[in-house]
């Protein structure tokens, strides 16, 4: 059994017991999260597509720790001008836990 659930802008394909990466969610380490956008669950041959969110759909799930990602740097150059500038990022993410699939 499987579903399909966005969050963060990003679609994710989930399994009970999976530990994945999400954006920031707001809650604290060992709190349990209600993920209700679902978009479709798949059991063996029984399949249920949303149009667009499938109705009392809903994945469960536990934080287990909040982090930020591996930099990413940014560089910005013009050839020519003696002009370069150097920037980086790090994402903020929450790694959770999924513990059921209902709808």
């Amino acid at each position: 059994m499987y579903a399909v659930v966005s969050t963060g802008g990003k679609q994710y394909k989930l399994t009970q017991g999976e530990i994945l990466r999400v954006e920031k969610l707001d809650a604290e380490e060992g709190a349990s999260v209600e993920l209700d956008k679902v978009l479709m669950i798949a059991d063996g041959d029984k399949i249920n597509i949303g149009s667009p969110l499938v109705e009392g759909g809903k994945v469960t799930a536990v934080v287990k720790a909040h982090g930020r990602a591996k930099k990413v740097e940014i560089m910005k150059f013009r050839r020519r001008k003696h002009h370069q500038k150097r920037t980086g990022h790090r994402q903020y993410y929450t790694e959770i836990e999924v513990t059921g699939i209902t709808g």
